[in-house]
């Protein structure tokens, strides 16, 4: 997920009753894996390069985002597994920039509280074009995609990505780069109250959020939101479990901030595994804060499935040894592995940290 790429590509991250389905949380390796994004006019020749590549380099999986190209996909796959690495289908599935289908129905897209549609006025980025979890046809939309993926053969797992409504509050560092102080919520960035919202919300509580004197206290009305996103995620599980695929998230570093900073409850979603990006650059917080936020991630999925593969913002670590210190204080606190922000951004020196720390691990 990702933010100073994707919020510049923005935020941008098992065990089975079905013995058809692979299990691979009865593993004791701890897995390594990277963030990537393809392009179909590369070669073949280039992408075998770049996966053999982090395969020497300790990487285990690959999760690629082909912008929900099931046909790259179905490329790709071979290519990485036939150096090794295991693959994931990450999507972007809430916001949707340049979703042809979805464009064509401005109606499908989040409302603000101030009235303003995600479909021509986007909050933050341009690349901010977030789709309703609630309206029938833009969830089904999505759902549908997730579905396309999966029928990859192949895959290990369908791997969301904005999986949540847009920043009620973003990142503190972020805050000087859009000029912003957001010490409350604000009108601008809080989603969703399209008509679809307001009618379900009214159908179950019998009031109109747009009424509330103050909906940042209205317990209800979040709750609506945190179970609208479960809802998809939950019909999402069932699909790619058809297709005897995991399901597995990008999200934000543990569920009491997500549920904060982005209406994203993720200890209570029905999936295999989380990633989350506990990108501790951009909270102002010093290397040990990624052993924090994953021992509370761990300690809220207690006596779950779902397991726990902490994000690793690349360009905000300082040099190699805090490299190695942050894939440590991950394995220490609860995850089963780690997940690299992003391939573009792993250097010969952190792939060579990578394989000498997971060799150390043994």
């Amino acid at each position: 997920m990702k933010y100073i790429t994707l919020l510049m590509i923005g935020y941008f991250f098992v065990s089975f009753s079905n013995p058809e389905i692979k299990n691979n949380t009865s593993k004791t390796v701890f897995d390594f894996s990277v963030w990537i994004s393809a392009d179909a006019k590369r070669t073949n020749e280039s992408y075998t390069e770049e996966f053999k590549k982090y395969k020497d380099g300790g990487i285990d999986e690959v999760l690629i985002n082909t912008n929900t190209n099931p046909k790259l996909l179905s490329r790709l796959v071979p290519l990485a597994k036939k150096e090794g690495l295991k693959v994931h289908a990450w999507i972007m599935a809430i916001n949707r920039p340049g979703d042809s289908i979805a464009l064509q129905h401005p109606d499908w897209y989040q409302v603000s509280k101030d009235g303003k549609s995600c479909f021509d006025n986007r909050p933050y980025v341009d690349y901010y074009q977030w789709l309703c979890p609630t309206r029938k046809e833009s969830r089904e939309h999505v759902l549908h995609l997730v579905e396309e993926l999966a029928k990859v053969e192949g895959i290990e797992s369908v791997h969301l990505d904005y999986i949540r409504f847009p920043d009620i509050f973003l990142p503190i560092s972020l805050l000087p780069k859009y000029n912003l102080v957001q010490d409350v919520e604000l009108p601008q960035f809080d989603f969703c109250y399209c008509d679809e919202c307001v009618k379900a919300f009214e159908k179950i509580h019998h009031k109109n959020p747009k009424e509330s004197h103050n909906t940042s206290i209205d317990m209800e009305w979040k709750n609506f939101r945190l179970n609208a996103i479960k809802a998809v995620v939950d019909d999402a599980y069932k699909i790619v479990h058809k297709q005897n695929k995991q399901l597995t998230a990008a999200v934000f570093p543990y569920p009491e901030m997500a549920d904060h900073m982005v209406r994203q409850r993720w200890d209570k979603w029905n999936i295999d595994q989380v990633y989350p990006m506990i990108y501790h650059s951009f909270y102002d917080e010093e290397i040990d804060w990624v052993g924090y936020a994953t021992k509370q991630g761990a300690a809220d999925l207690e006596g779950k499935k779902t397991k726990i593969n902490t994000g690793i913002y690349i360009p905000g670590l300082k040099n190699d040894a805090e490299l190695k210190e942050a894939i440590l204080l991950a394995k220490q606190n609860g995850a089963i592995g780690v997940s690299f922000f992003d391939g573009n951004a792993l250097s010969e020196s952190n792939l060579k940290t990578i394989k000498e720390t997971k060799a150390s691990l043994k």
